[in-house]
């Protein structure tokens, strides 16, 4: 145990993110990572990633790594963690179990914690005909002042104890909140706080944790509220000078429910990569929670803005405590709004995972295929919200002529004059010149084969030549040359795919006409 004075006051704040591994990381983690990091970044502070794994019970194996790679993703880094280190490692908490030790037998020895025997069925029971009477649910004190001698000869016996805290019956049950001000909770009861096999509750361990690693700043949900007087009580019988505590509001559903990985696929932070959101719109969205947006110089709300705009401007005065709804046609919309701000290459660098998982492209495409890639989604730039939306839209372009498929909702809307269109514009095509060699992207002397040319001429044949309203105009053409009802623009993609192989597909929709 370390000297429990109070640990000096470090020159900055140092605030921490202590999540479980207990599956899917929850999106609430990335959310109070960003408050936690927005504050340490502005006061040059320290920003701590601790792995709270005591619960043996649910530990999953599998999960830390997930949080590294999820935050990372996000570009929510910390400072110091169990993979990077720092000055107060380790930083998983089943590799700090001498540490907490100790404290615990201080309390014992002190009189503030107690042995208990109990077994499972008679706390069991014991809650049960509490609530049968309706009576406060609590421990009800049965092992304290005894020994285990004494304890062992009455009925509900364990081998192994516990230890339990003795809450006095004038315990504070207010404290002072950063974001919320006097907050009161209920009056704690006797809280386990070492279990029988030695670990540490998340009671016991996160004060001890946070004293020895110099937390300034505790911030977690509001869930937690009704558990500060527990931890205060306990910062108080060790000696140790508490953290300023700060409970950020719970996200909820529309329907106002708490957000859960059960029930809810976006509660799990792998997700939003899944689904093709960028991290920057994900960050921009949590930061958009509980937090009013800035002003602009017109006095609108500025809703797009980076981390480092969120942090430079952050104070916890803001903090909204009224749980904020997760919309997520929000998310949706700022997504498309962040797509449309990339440069080019880094939006087709970042479409290409998407389009290599759904097989659009190999796992080592030519450099005959990246350019067409970067042509392609120059034109899909503006007309995805999701990364994902991207596969559907970019695969003709990867597809032989021969291959492509017509979805049958695009063969469904083709109307009576469909042929007529089709047999214009091939032959209006045909003539336009593309000198031997040339591609498309190349120089345009002498190369008739681009985007302004063939919109010309298909509207002069089509337009013009058959009297057919522009809107209408173009559909079987759009549905010949990408199989779908809806598709990149029409003229630029018949540019990239070539004549060749636009005239081919032309050909194949007409022929099956016939």
């Amino acid at each position: 145990m370390s000297d429990s004075s109070a640990p000096t006051e470090p020159t900055a704040p140092r605030l921490r993110v202590a999540p479980s591994p207990t599956g899917d990381p929850h999106v609430g983690t990335a959310y109070m990572a960003l408050f936690n990091l927005a504050f340490a970044r502005q006061q040059g502070g320290q920003f701590v990633l601790r792995i709270e794994d005591t619960d043996r019970a649910r530990f999953n194996e599998t999960s830390e790594q997930q949080l590294y790679d999820t935050l990372g993703w996000l570009g929510l880094r910390w400072d110091e963690g169990p993979d990077v280190g720092g000055p107060y490692a380790p930083y998983r908490q089943s590799e700090r179990l001498e540490t907490y030790r100790p404290y615990v037998d201080k309390l014992i020895e002190d009189g503030h914690a107690y042995y208990c025997w109990c077994s499972t069925e008679r706390l069991t029971a014991m809650r049960d005909k509490q609530q049968k009477l309706k009576l406060p649910t609590g421990y009800d004190r049965l092992c304290v002042g005894k020994t285990r001698e004494e304890r062992a000869e009455l009925e509900g016996f364990n081998e192994t104890p516990v230890v339990r805290m003795l809450v006095p019956d004038d315990a504070p049950t207010t404290f002072e909140d950063v974001i919320r001000g006097t907050v009161s909770a209920p009056r704690p009861d006797d809280q386990v706080i070492l279990k029988a096999d030695g670990f540490p509750t998340y009671h016991m361990a996160v004060v001890v944790d946070d004293h020895e690693m110099g937390i300034t700043h505790v911030v977690r949900g509001e869930e937690w509220i009704s558990s500060t007087p527990k931890h205060v009580l306990l910062y108080q019988w060790l000696g140790l000078t508490p953290p300023k505590f700060a409970h950020m509001p719970l996200l909820r559903n529309t329907n106002k429910s708490k957000i859960s990985k059960r029930k809810n696929p976006e509660a799990r932070l792998t997700w939003f990569q899944e689904q093709g959101y960028l991290p920057e719109a994900v960050v921009n969205f949590l930061g958009l929670l509980a937090y009013p947006p800035a002003k602009g110089e017109d006095g609108q709300d500025v809703e797009k803005f980076t981390f480092e705009e969120f942090s430079r401007d952050f104070a916890w005065s803001k903090v909204n405590t009224v749980g904020p709804i997760f919309d997520l046609k929000k998310l949706e919309w700022l997504n498309g709004a962040w797509i449309r701000d990339l440069e080019l290459e880094d939006f087709t660098s970042r479409l290409l995972p998407y389009l290599q998982a759904d097989g659009v492209l190999g796992d080592n495409p030519s450099l005959g295929e990246l350019a067409r890639l970067k042509s392609v989604a120059e034109l899909i730039q503006t007309r995805i919200a999701l990364l994902t939306e991207a596969s559907a839209l970019v695969r003709p372009f990867y597809t032989a002529d021969a291959d492509l498929q017509i979805d049958e909702d695009a063969r469904a809307g083709l109307k009576d004059n469909a042929a007529e269109v089709l047999d214009a514009a091939i032959a209006a095509l045909e003539a336009l010149q593309v000198p031997a060699g040339v591609l498309s992207q190349e120089s345009r002397d002498g190369n008739e084969w681009h985007a302004e040319r063939i919109e010309a001429t298909l509207r002069e044949v089509i337009v013009e030549g058959l009297g057919i309203k522009p809107r209408f105009a173009f559909g079987p053409l759009r549905t010949a040359v990408s199989g779908a009802r809806i598709s990149p623009p029409l003229f630029e993609s018949m540019e990239i795919l070539g004549q060749a192989s636009t005239l081919a597909r032309l050909r194949s929709l007409r022929a099956s006409l016939a």
